[in-house]
């Protein structure tokens, strides 16, 4: 078992930089892929950022690309989101998750095996 236990959100004015953390603990592996997911009221959970174990493959969904940067720390067991120009639009609860060794569609929330509580991100106008 994996536990994954997310920081850093809290409400930011529009234009304006927040970081999350991702703190693994349990039978962590370092080569879990791990994603980012957020979640609107009455929508959806959505991709947002994805890495790989190396820390060399990542992707972002569309929408924040260029605004978001996901990293890891294998030795501290932890994953992090830079959120950076945010916009009213980021609010959700945010989710980080890790998936099976070797998934290849890290979009896909159903190739995720362990997941967070989330954390809220409120982006005011």
């Amino acid at each position: 078992q994996v536990q994954l236990v997310e920081s850093g959100g809290g409400l930011v004015q529009a234009g304006g930089s927040l970081r999350l953390s991702c703190a693994a603990s349990g039978r962590t592996s370092s080569s879990y892929p791990m994603g980012w997911f957020r979640q609107a009221p009455g929508k959806e959970r959505e991709f947002v950022a994805a890495i790989r174990w190396s820390g060399l493959g990542t992707r972002y969904s569309d929408s924040v690309k260029g605004r978001f940067t996901i990293s890891r720390d294998n030795a501290k067991n932890t994953v992090y989101l830079q959120m950076n120009s945010v916009k009213p639009e980021d609010t959700a609860v945010y989710y980080c998750a890790a998936a099976g060794v070797g998934v290849q569609r890290l979009e896909k929330a159903s190739n995720y095996i362990y997941w967070g509580q989330g954390t809220q991100v409120t982006v005011s106008s």
